[in-house]
């Protein structure tokens, strides 16, 4: 479990690189970047471990670092690993502030096969139509202006080829009927499938969809030898998955900077 728990809290770096995100290790920290979007989370640095006498210089000088970039705000996801231990703290009083109503993601691992769900029908994806379903309801929630929705969507033949390529993503619909009402991916590192993407139709919430994706998910892992599932959830999803056999193993806690970065 200690392996699969250290890929889980620090599972962004471990993904394959999306086109146009750049991912640079500084070595105290990563930076992952998303050029063109200006929402928080599209930029950041990740498994942060500073050294304890210069955290102030070194916040300043990575503030920098995004403020050259265009960037007027960023995140910091200080980890359970993440050092010193009064990370947050400080990174508090220097001015960050967390992350809206949810800033806690939950590193969520599972070896156990989860329950079946009935009424529910999950179909994986196979043709560029149902992907680009797929990615329409997974982006439903997202903050995306019409420019930054334009540019998504003209990436998604890319993403539809490398996925076919390199074989590492699978993404799956929910449907009522003929109905498509849910949607999630998967996308396989190492020995686990790391789960993503997972968007219910507000009409349909509640009717089991989520549970029946993860374990269509699940079914796909264990189809590929690899029977682990690794997810990071929010204070919406994270009861669900515990009930169903999913266990914490990390946290992170995201806070936005937005110190000074548009002077």
């Amino acid at each position: 479990m200690s392996s699969l728990a250290e890929l889980a809290e620090d599972i962004e770096l471990h993904l394959p690189v999306l086109p146009g995100v750049e991912r640079l290790d500084l070595g105290d920290c990563v930076l992952l970047d998303q050029p063109g979007f200006s929402f928080a989370p599209a930029g950041g640095f990740h498994r942060i471990r500073f050294d304890a006498e210069r955290i102030d210089e070194r916040v300043r000088q990575l503030r920098e670092t995004f403020r050259e970039r265009g960037r007027d705000e960023f995140t910091w996801w200080v980890g359970t690993s993440s050092t010193p231990d009064d990370l947050e703290d400080r990174l508090l009083a220097l001015g960050a502030v967390p992350y809206g109503d949810d800033p806690v993601v939950a590193s969520m691992v599972s070896t156990s096969e989860p329950p079946e769900v009935e009424d529910v029908e999950v179909r994986r994806v196979e043709r560029l139509e149902e992907f680009v379903i797929a990615r329409e309801l997974a982006w439903s929630t997202a903050e995306f202006t019409d420019e930054q929705f334009a540019h998504v969507r003209a990436t998604i033949p890319e993403r539809w080829e490398a996925r076919q390529r390199d074989g590492h993503a699978v993404a799956f619909l929910a449907y009522a009927g003929d109905e498509p009402i849910a949607a999630a991916d998967v996308i396989f590192v190492t020995f686990a499938g790391f789960l993503s993407g997972a968007v219910t139709r507000p009409a349909y919430r509640g009717r089991g969809a989520f549970r029946a994706l993860v374990r269509a998910r699940w079914d796909e892992a264990v189809r590929r030898g690899t029977p682990a599932l690794i997810v990071g959830a929010g204070k919406m999803s994270r009861p669900i998955l515990e009930r169903i056999g999913f266990e914490t193993v990390a946290e992170q806690h995201l806070l936005v900077d937005r110190s000074g970065l548009s002077t």
